[in-house]
């Protein structure tokens, strides 16, 4: 074999070096993530930036906690905004609970906040899935109506919720509150983009084992979206829970009241007095809390591996 076939055969040298060049040092590499920099200095500031911006978003809630405790003549005292002149009291929690009938205004927000949550995951998820993994007539313009239904607020469908309640004749009753709120079509987008990053291939595994659409549906894809499913419930709960212009254009009957159309009707009653109304206020909010301290994994898991967070 001669030198010319050597040649040939063996890669040249000078391809190594080209090769090593083509690689990015070390700090380049590093320099391409979303870091604010290898200094202390840089940690520090931004550090500093997000405890100011966090008390700013805390010092409202500190005001409205504290003036909740407060009797009606701190809470009305300017020169003690924060800090009351006489120290603090149960007397506009003892006086909300008194004149209100909360125990069944909170009754009423958990039967119907628990009612949409379940009827609005289960129908955005069922509509998620036919607009991600099946093919049928008009599945391009649909989406693109339940897309364009996002940018429609709900204000606008008051009217025409409280005529199909009208002619259902289902004024003044659980079903006419709780019916509307399931429409959510960002949900159903949400959901239908979740399952679009799925892969394909347990789909196709389980089509090969038999299973149809609503098997593939249950025992697939629903067990792979727990985040996703948990993350949209606590969403969809807390936005029934605080609705309050639906659940007071429905119902007249005090029995049927949910937290926040109940409270405003003891403040119209008794006029607004400060300490009474931070203290219902804290009531309102206080269930979202727990529900909130019990599922945050959840919530945060979901917005970092979905692509609620911009990913």
């Amino acid at each position: 074999m001669t030198s010319t076939d050597l040649s040939v055969r063996t890669p040249s040298a000078s391809r190594a070096p080209r090769a090593a060049r083509t690689t990015p040092p070390r700090s380049r590499l590093r320099g391409n993530h979303h870091v604010l920099g290898d200094s202390r200095l840089a940690r520090v500031l931004a550090l500093a930036v997000l405890a100011v911006l966090a008390l700013v978003w805390l010092v409202p809630m500190l005001w409205a906690v504290l003036t909740a405790f407060k009797s009606e003549q701190d809470a009305s005292d300017a020169d003690h905004w924060l800090w009351p002149r006489h120290g603090l009291t149960l007397k506009g929690f003892s006086t909300v609970w008194e004149r209100g009938d909360l125990p069944l205004w909170m009754l009423n927000s958990f039967l119907i906040a628990a009612a949409v949550t379940v009827v609005t995951v289960l129908v955005s998820a069922m509509a998620g899935y036919a607009f991600s993994r099946t093919l049928f007539a008009g599945r391009r313009v649909l989406f693109a109506l339940t897309v364009a239904a996002v940018l429609v607020p709900p204000q606008i469908l008051i009217v025409p919720w409280f005529r199909q309640m009208l002619t259902l004749h289902l004024v003044d009753t659980y079903a006419a509150v709780i019916l509307p709120q399931t429409v959510a079509p960002v949900m159903v987008f949400i959901l239908k983009k979740h399952f679009d990053s799925l892969p394909r291939e347990l789909e196709e595994a389980a089509r090969i084992d038999g299973a149809g659409h609503w098997r593939i549906f249950w025992s697939v894809l629903l067990p792979l979206s727990r985040p996703m499913l948990a993350a949209v419930a606590i969403f969809v709960f807390i936005g029934a829970w605080n609705n309050f212009l639906w659940p007071f254009v429905s119902t007249s009957d005090p029995a049927l009241m949910t937290l926040p159309v109940g409270i405003t009707s003891v403040k119209d009653a008794y006029g607004i007095q400060y300490a009474q109304t931070m203290a219902s206020a804290v009531l309102a909010a206080l269930p979202l809390v727990v529900v909130f301290l019990f599922f945050q994994r959840q919530i945060v898991k979901s917005v970092a591996t979905t692509g609620l967070g911009g990913q």
